[in-house]
């Protein structure tokens, strides 16, 4: 299958529907699918979520990082999200036929472009750090208020621009937190009935730190614009940790201290794991088999019917060899380097 990477950039600007217009374009005109878009007013934040090839994505991510530097102003930002930059994070997520090598090799040729050419400080966190590892959290700590004063000793950034002078961060538009991950899990529960004193206190038992979940990060939010208090969740490790575990227990939690959840909304692309295990509670599956699920078979059955219309053409075009006009000859080489290869998932000849 042909190789997909996929980026998720965070952008504080949750407000402003001409200026997500712009950014989805940015993305869109370098050549990526941009496959979901979620924005916020309270949060002042939205995300993009868009695949390609990794050449393609690179381009995208520092073109849209371009725009985003030059139309967002932080010292005029206000939400409830933490955020250090215009561009707070932008983590590169390996889908099909990439290893997280190849996700941290884009990171960190992005980060080293965003320095370079777009002139923003860089930290890189995940599996992009060195070590691996690096959370966003640390880097967070005191917000874009408290590095654009100036670097802590152990925040100093991984990257600068050439001839920085400034003593901390750029001054409107921040750093970058530039990552590589596996996909997670990125969700906000929406609570009533609680207090935001008892809603901090879930959050903070739900969250690893606390002694919950692991790889679960958590936070308690009031969003005064829509009347509304959430927890904000990020699920690091969707396929060793049921997403439905983590919902049952704050469902439990909440009701426990008299209140109730009443919707969850899931920022980004739904994983699938998410729907199959709700699916599997709430109706009594007898087969929850992932094997049995629709899409994912529908995606492979068209994969291999590719793979061999691509094997027909590339052997034809062998067997004709000073005959193929040329152009054909470079389209069918083309297919193959998108497929990597002809080979089908079960290496059969």
């Amino acid at each position: 299958m042909a190789p997909v990477l996929e980026a998720v950039p965070n952008f504080s600007a949750g407000r402003d529907p001409a200026l997500l217009e712009r950014l989805v374009g940015a993305v869109s005109d370098a050549g990526a699918e941009v496959l979901d878009v979620s924005a916020d007013a309270d949060h002042n934040r939205a995300v993009l979520t868009y695949v390609g090839t990794t050449a393609v994505v690179e381009e995208a991510s520092v073109s849209v990082a371009r725009l985003a530097v030059e139309a967002i102003d932080l010292r005029r930002h206000r939400g409830v999200h933490p955020r250090v930059g215009a561009l707070d994070v932008l983590p590169f997520v390996p889908l099909v036929g990439l290893t997280m090598a190849d996700a941290r090799s884009s990171a960190r040729r992005v980060g080293e472009r965003l320095a370079r050419e777009v002139g923003v400080p860089v930290y890189f966190y995940g599996e992009a750090s060195e070590p691996p590892g690096r959370g966003l959290g640390e880097l967070r700590r005191g917000g874009f208020e408290q590095l654009v004063l100036g670097f802590p000793d152990a925040r100093r950034p991984d990257l600068l621009p050439d001839g920085w002078e400034h003593p901390g961060v750029h001054p409107s538009a921040g750093a970058t937190c530039v990552g590589a991950r596996l996909p997670l899990l990125a969700w906000n529960v929406e609570v009533e009935g609680l207090g935001q004193d008892r809603l901090e206190a879930v959050a903070a038992r739900m969250r690893e730190q606390g002694g919950g979940f692991p790889k679960l990060r958590a936070l308690a939010l009031v969003l005064v614009e829509q009347s509304k208090m959430q927890i904000s969740m990020n699920l690091e490790d969707v396929e060793n940790q049921r997403p439905f575990d983590v919902f049952q227990a704050l469902e439990e939690r909440v009701r426990s201290l008299g209140g109730t959840v009443r919707a969850t909304e899931v920022v980004g692309m739904i994983p699938d794991r998410l729907l199959l295990d709700a699916a599997a509670d709430r109706l009594g599956l007898l087969d929850p088999n992932p094997g049995r699920v629709l899409s994912p078979r529908l995606v492979k059955h068209i994969d291999d019917r590719g793979r061999s219309a691509v094997r027909e053409l590339t052997e034809a075009v062998r067997a004709a060899g000073d005959r193929t006009p040329p152009e054909v000859r470079a389209a069918a080489e083309r297919l193959q380097d998108e497929l990597g290869g002809v080979e089908p998932r079960d290496g059969r000849p």
